[in-house]
């Protein structure tokens, strides 16, 4: 770590307050700058007005060195700062469609689906890419995987390394693992992450899956409010990190059923709007028997599309029929329950002038076949 980057190197940060935050995980200034005032001022118990001037000192800092944006700047320059933002080649030509390059650097992509439709795979796969060299699509860098539920297996990179013409034990030696027990350690390693992203050269986080110990630990209607407000704070601190540390956020998560949609997919992602709020891209993955289809379901430039990919002994890889191309996802007009086969009979609308013209007519000519009547049986 260089000298601009230590705690002790800011004005007001002594030896004590320096190792109540490094018990913390806040080892240099970026550290600082992900975690924010409010958490610092928790940490070593000053006051909410110091921890933001040291906060603000070391965003200057940081400033001064290139290493984060000014607060003003033009269209311009986000424009020029935005062509040099690393992407991670997923390997396969339809996702890098769908993602136009692959998995940006600095932006959090959320992939959600139901159970076997490939997120953990997508996952082992990124894990290798990420490591090949920036001419072949990869960034050169390590990843970080934070395992919630158990999926990691180093055999299955063993596989994907393989079918790679990569060096399965080089590949697997450049995979940070953790392993998260619950909601609260699952929060604990990601902001200790800062100091392991920074000294391993991690380009890629994973965390699989993001939302799965939060909604096994909180159940209940009781308990919502509590876990959307830890779970707003994790997901905030990985993007921050992301930002932060110049590395690709790539979080899990699971789906449940809406029972209140009864036309199309009724599959929704867990963690409600503080998740899809958070999230800079938002994929959905499902099944459509052996093949799998990604959909692009929100993001800042792509417009709603889908590709169809598969899996196989490499991970993640094109489908066999060659089928790569974007297909933009067409939303249907009709409302829910409307049937826009069925047409409406028309009615026609008719004017009191009009009523009142009618009315009298149809007394003159009931009053004109009375007359008649009478008239035939006088005679």
């Amino acid at each position: 770590m260089t000298e601009d980057l230590r705690l002790d190197s800011l004005e007001g940060v002594g030896p004590v307050t320096t190792k109540k935050l490094g018990d913390a995980g806040i080892h240099n200034i970026m550290d600082l700058i992900v975690r924010g005032p409010v958490e610092i001022a928790d940490i070593t118990g000053m006051d909410r007005e110091t921890a933001e001037k040291i906060v603000n000192k070391s965003r200057l800092q940081l400033v001064d060195q290139g290493l984060i944006a000014h607060d003003f700047v033009s269209a311009t320059d986000i424009y020029k700062r935005r062509l040099e933002i690393g992407k991670i080649s997923t390997g396969t030509e339809c996702l890098d469609n769908l993602l136009d390059g692959g998995l940006e650097t600095q932006a959090l992509t959320e992939v959600y689906g139901e159970f076997g439709c490939g997120k953990t795979q997508w996952c082992h796969t990124m894990c290798v890419h990420v490591q090949k060299p920036i001419e072949e699509g990869g960034l050169d860098g390590r990843a970080l995987y934070i395992d919630t539920e158990n999926t990691f297996r180093p055999e299955r990179i063993v596989s994907i390394a393989k079918a790679n013409g990569m060096d399965p034990e080089k590949v697997l030696n450049n995979i940070i693992v953790a392993r998260a027990y619950n909601s609260s350690h699952q929060i604990l390693i990601l902001e200790e992450s800062g100091a392991v992203i920074k000294e391993n050269n991690i380009k890629l986080l994973i965390v699989d899956s993001a939302v799965g110990l939060f909604r096994a630990e909180y159940l209940g209607r009781g308990t919502l409010a509590g876990r959307q407000q830890k779970l707003n704070h994790f997901v905030h601190l990985l993007v921050r990190i992301a930002e932060t540390y110049n590395c690709a956020a790539l979080a899990t998560n699971q789906v449940m059923a809406s029972p209140d949609v009864f036309f199309g997919d009724p599959t929704r992602p867990v963690g409600g709007n503080v998740v899809a709020h958070t999230s800079t891209y938002r994929i959905y993955f499902k099944k459509s028997g052996k093949k799998r289809i990604a959909r692009m379901v929100d993001s800042p430039h792509h417009p709603e599309q889908e590709v169809i990919f598969a899996l196989s002994e490499a991970g993640v890889v094109d489908p066999e029929d060659g089928t790569t191309k974007k297909t933009t996802v067409k939303k249907p007009t009709a409302q829910v329950g409307h049937d826009s086969s069925i047409t409406k009979p028309k009615i026609k609308k008719v004017e009191p002038e009009t009523m009142d013209s009618e009315k009298k007519t149809a007394t003159k000519t009931a009053d004109a076949e009375k007359t008649e009547t009478d008239a035939t049986k006088s005679e």
